[in-house]
Formats: structure tokens, sequence, C-alpha cells
């Protein structure tokens, strides 16, 4: 049960002090303030502070954090890490900080909520910079924090980090959130500007419009473009991922691949259960907890025609003997990396023909854009390829109004009816990863070395589609794996999920036996 105290919902630096909490109560409050027990509360704690290791990210973070200030110049860059978000009345989503900040500061999981990272450029050598963090940390055993703030509270929430151990895992300079206002007011205007990042943090944002307002900066326009610029190259920054980076997807694809392996051990058990689409998506989600941080993204667990539904997350739908299932799924590790993987598996074990022959269709356009992906070509171009092979196999199969070619041109388009979404989108911490790039830094760039992304073409055949043959009505397939950029190609880091039908039917096999 959560039992956190609805009174708390404020932001930095601006909310009651844990005095007044304890103080003042509510309605269902049954804590005690008087002084005797205060001070015995207070004592007989182990106040050992241990010395903390520096996090594996921080050998890696003051890189990314010159390149933002060489990108974004003569500014103090604001990275809130967001706020606690209310599901209902006094309980909270989990919380998962905003990207930008994770990537910058290097936290991960749930750290921490309502905490800001500062960067900008070293007054000695603007082309370098200048990291502080501001939390709050944890409280004596003397405070009314310590038993009464279901917040920050070691008895509500465990062990908050001092300031010292802060700094020693983040290699920073660490602050109290309490001087995040006096710090960004400082120099501003005459020597620098002021930028933070939109939509993480109300309260901050408010607090840097009012600091520039109040040191002749303007706000309005100019303002909201400054921090769009600061979003933009953000999330430009992480489309080549350096070397910590990589192994950490190395890591959210291999745990996603046990999940799968899971799952097809699971299936004979969803057969006949009425949501039997939701125990694949729990059976994906405790491995995900096991292993990682959670999921990356609510999984899809696609049964028969709710395959043909793209982002199909509801996932109440029963799953039948002779159907396929689109499983379409990631766990995000400690990081926030994560994964993105889809096979569209036989519940039976064996594909029927007709499921083989869409199955088969969708395998060549995936493998059509990994014959093409190499340093050099355009983002735009593996999608280009995955069209023409689709387009190719529906004339084939009589199901467009003209031909291919036609088909593939502007004005046609005929065979985006059965498959409207993308082939590859970026990976990282996102999901949907970089999306803030520009057009020319994601769909018009050159793929280089470093770059994650997906390949994942599908088909879907609604079963109320009267344009296709009634053998086929029903059937979704899908087919995703997360790639990397080589120096001379590209690396399929999902390949120990069989892709072919074949090799499906046996993994199947295997994992059942």
């Amino acid at each position: 049960m959560n039992t956190q105290n609805p009174e708390i919902k404020s932001g930095p630096a601006t909310g009651p002090s844990c005095d007044d909490l304890a103080s003042r109560g509510d309605s269902r409050s049954q804590r005690p303030t008087n002084e005797v027990f205060r001070r015995f509360i207070a004592s007989g704690w182990d106040e050992t502070v241990p010395d903390a290791e520096p996090l594996p990210s921080a050998a890696f973070t003051p890189a990314r954090r010159d390149a933002l200030v060489a990108a974004v110049p003569a500014t103090r860059l604001v990275l809130p890490a967001g706020v606690l978000k209310v599901r209902s009345n006094d309980t909270d989503y989990p919380f998962r900080p905003d990207t930008a900040f994770a990537y910058y500061s290097g936290l991960g999981t749930d750290e921490e909520p309502d905490s800001v990272l500062v960067v900008e450029p070293d007054p000695q050598d603007p082309q370098r910079s200048v990291a502080t963090y501001f939390f709050r940390p944890r409280a004596g055993f003397d405070s009314a924090e310590f038993f009464s703030d279901s917040r920050y509270g070691e008895m509500w929430v465990g062990r908050r980090l001092t300031v010292a151990e802060a700094g020693q895992r983040l290699g920073v300079e660490v602050r109290h959130i309490d001087e995040l206002r006096d710090h960004l007011a400082k120099d501003v205007g005459a020597q620098l500007s002021l930028a933070v990042m939109p939509g993480v943090d109300a309260g901050v944002e408010t607090m840097v419009a009012e600091i520039r307002s109040q040191n002749g900066l303007p706000g309005g326009t100019e303002l909201a473009a400054e921090n769009d610029r600061l979003r933009e190259v953000a999330s430009e920054q992480r489309l080549v991922k350096d070397a910590f980076e990589i192994e950490r997807m190395r890591e959210a694809v291999d745990a996603t691949l046990r999940g799968f392996e899971d799952v097809v051990r699971h299936l004979p058990e969803t057969v006949g259960h009425p949501r039997g689409e939701r125990i694949i998506e729990g059976v994906f989600a405790a491995n995900a907890r096991a292993e990682g941080n959670g999921v990356g993204y609510d999984t899809i667990a696609a049964a028969g025609d709710h395959a043909c539904t793209l982002h199909w997350i509801r996932n109440d739908g029963a799953v039948r003997g002779d159907e396929l299932v689109l499983v379409d799924a990631g766990v995000e590790v400690d990081s926030l990396y994560t994964a993105d993987v889809t096979r569209t598996l036989p519940v039976s074990g064996t594909f029927s023909p007709a499921q083989r022959k869409v199955y088969e269709a969708v395998l060549e356009a995936s493998d059509a854009v990994f014959a093409i992906a190499r340093p050099g070509i355009r983002f735009r171009d593996l999608h280009a390829r995955a069209m023409e092979v689709v387009a190719a196999t529906l004339e084939e199969w009589g199901l467009l109004p003209g031909t291919a070619e036609e088909s593939l041109s502007p004005e046609g388009q005929w065979h985006r009816r059965w498959m409207v979404h993308g082939t590859s989108h970026h990976l990282g911490m996102d999901v949907h990863d970089c999306a803030q790039a520009r057009r020319e830094m994601y769909l018009d760039a050159e793929l280089v070395p470093g770059m994650v992304f997906t390949i994942e073409p599908g088909l879907y055949f609604k079963e109320n589609d009267l344009l296709v043959p009634e053998e086929l009505r029903g059937i979704g397939v899908r087919i995703e794996d997360d790639v990397l950029v080589t120096e001379d190609g590209v690396e399929n880091l999902s390949i120990n999920a069989p892709r072919g039908a074949d090799q499906v039917e046996a993994w199947i096999a295997s994992l059942r036996a």
C-alpha cells in the first residue's frame, strides 16, 4: 500500500518545512509530535556514512556536457529531473527522470525527483563545461523529515544520499536544492543567457522565466526558442552512442530476449484464459523488473486481429491456439537504456500456410533492409527499401489497384494501407530516441558508426478488410530487431531471438521441451 502524505506535492524549495508538516498533520494523521517522542526517535541510530563509488557513467558524462555547452554557447543550461506525478489521490506513478537529465548527469532508475542539474561553460575555457547538481540531501535523525515527511523522509522512502555521497557518485559539485535560485541568477544577463529543458518541471521553468525577466533577458518567443534549442541539441547529441551507451544497449537487448523466452514458455497457459494477453504482458513485466528498471514502454501483447492494431496495449484479449501473437516489448535497464524487439509467434508452435505466407513476406522486407544498412546511406533509405519489397509483394498477391511502381510514387502509396508505420526509429534512453532532432539530423542524415535503431517492417490485414482474401484477414505480423551501425555495416543486437519461420518454430519447440 502506498502511504504517501498528500500534503507534500511541492517542487524545489517551495514546500512547507518538515517541522510544519509534523505539527500540522491532516485529517488522517496519527503521528506523534510531542518533544519526548521527537527526542526518542532521534536517538540510538548508527550515523556512519559510507564512501560512495563513482557511477560507471561518470567517466562519460563530462564529454557529453562539454559537447552541450559547445553547441549552446554562453548559456547556463538547466536540466530538471522532473517531479512525481499523481496517479490517484495520494499515490504517484513510479518516477522516471527526464531523459536529458539522466543523459548528462549519469543518474538512472528513479533518481531523483525534484533535483536539477545545471551545466554552463567554464569561465576559463568556454568550450569546457562546469556542472552543479542540486537536490535535497539526507536529513539528520533529529529532523522531523526523518519520520514525518512521506516524500523525502528516510522512514518513508529509504535512505537518501548526503551531499558528499552525491558528489562522489557523480563527480560534480553538489549543493542543496534551496540554493538553486541564487545560483541560476548569478551573472545572468551581462555574461550568460539562461535556458531550461521545457516540459519537465513547471516550477523550475517559472523560476527561470522570472530570473531572466529580473536580469533583462527577454521572455516569450525568445525564451521558448532558447529552450527549444536546448531540447533539440540534447536530442541530436544522443544520435551517436558512446561506448558506455552501446554496452547498456547490449544489456537491455539481452534482458529483453530472456523475457521473450519466458513468454514462449508460458504461451500454453494463455490459451483459454479470458485475458491471455495479460498473461504475456505479466510474464514479460516480471522479467523486466527482475533484470532491469522495468519495461521501457507499454508492452504490446496482441493476439489474432489485435496484432493489426499497431499500439495495442490494452492487452485484455483472449489467445487462441490457432492464432499468431505479436509481442512488442523491451526491458529498460537501470541506466534507463531500453530495447525494443518484436517477434510474431504461432501460439500452437507451428505457422499455418497463410500465416507463414505473411510472415515470410515481412521477413523478406526486413532482410532487404539489413542488406543495405551501412555507414553512408541515408536513414530514410531504410524505409524506402522495405517499401519496395512490400509493394512488390502486394502487387504479386493482386492486392494493389495498380503496379508496385505506381504505388511507390507519391501519388500512389496504396501499399501503405497494410503498413502505415515507418520501418525504423532511433533507440536508446527513449524507445523513440532523439525524437526532437531536426529532420536533416534524423531522416535525411547518413548512417554513422554508433547509431542504434530498429528495423521493423510489418503487414497487417484486419479481419474486416474486404480488400484482402479471407484467409489473410486477422493476420498481423511485425519483425523488429535492434541494430548497431558498425564501421562496415550493422550488427543485429537481437539476433539471438530467431527470425526465420522454421527457426521460430524450432525455438518454440526447444523452449517448451
